[in-house]
């Protein structure tokens, strides 16, 4: 079954390519597409823009019979590679990814031509936004690893001891070459990266604070608070009224403003 499968794929392949041919139909050059890749992994939003630009002045690949769905899966092709670019470029894959997840259901939900052509655009300005603000330095190996495993395990227990046990270092020497290349200790990493983390909580969800900091695993909500002001220079509380009323005003105005960044 599974090569008769194989086999009916690969005529519908060598179909395609050649009423391609005929129609004298190519796909965009991977030059160009490399281009647009390197621009979107160097925060170069006017050259990704203009490699995009020229890359849809070509004909778009068939890649449905219904026009919409081939449109909506040629921008999903579009969202893996702006997602693979930023990864490249120092975002973390996590983040990356639940990027990507996020603007696949919008594509799912727009439903008109001029609307996902708009959108592609505004989505590789978003993922070169979000590059500019969540990559990360390229550190030594080991500080690399420690950092990856902090983000990936944020919600948990975490300290040196904990982090140097798992990359199989030993806790002193970890600790010297972390603070030497970040400028941090560990403990001070968590908390900012842990701090930071919570701002989307606070932002989109309408969890009680102090659930909140214990979510993160800050010992109390006071605690929390006094880190949370102390790095952002607001309280929490602040933090959400502030975040709450620019959602309002912006979506007053057709989303025409961008939120505004709180650091």
């Amino acid at each position: 079954m599974e090569k008769k499968i194989q086999e009916a794929l690969l005529r519908q392949f060598f179909k395609e390519r050649m009423k391609n041919r005929q129609n004298g139909y190519l796909h965009p050059s991977y030059a160009l597409e490399r281009k647009m890749m390197e621009a979107i992994k160097r925060g170069n939003t006017e050259s990704a823009l203009q490699a995009l630009n020229e890359i849809n002045n070509l004909q778009r690949a068939k890649l449905a019979d219904h026009p919409i769905r081939s449109l909506k899966n040629s921008l999903i092709c579009s969202c893996t590679l702006f997602t693979r670019a930023i990864i490249q470029g120092g975002v973390h894959p996590e983040i990356a990814y639940n990027l990507s997840d996020v603007m696949i259901q919008e594509i799912e939900r727009l439903d008109s031509k001029e609307a996902l052509e708009n959108f592609e655009y505004s989505m590789i300005c978003t993922f070169i936004d979000t590059l500019k603000k969540e990559a990360t330095p390229v550190y030594h190996s080991i500080v690399q690893r420690a950092i990856e495993f902090i983000h990936d395990h944020i919600l948990q227990d975490l300290s040196l001891k904990i982090i140097a046990e798992k990359l199989y270092v030993h806790p002193s020497y970890l600790s010297n070459r972390f603070k030497q290349e970040t400028g941090l200790t560990i403990t001070d990493y968590i908390n900012r990266k842990r701090l930071e983390e919570s701002k989307f909580f606070l932002i989109h969800s309408e969890l009680p604070i102090a659930e909140i900091s214990h979510l993160f695993r800050f010992c109390n909500q006071s605690y929390y608070t006094r880190l949370f002001k102390k790095i952002f220079g607001m309280t929490p509380k602040k933090f959400r009224e502030l975040a709450y009323e620019e959602s309002f005003w912006s979506a007053a105005a057709g989303g025409r403003e961008t939120a505004k960044e709180f650091h």
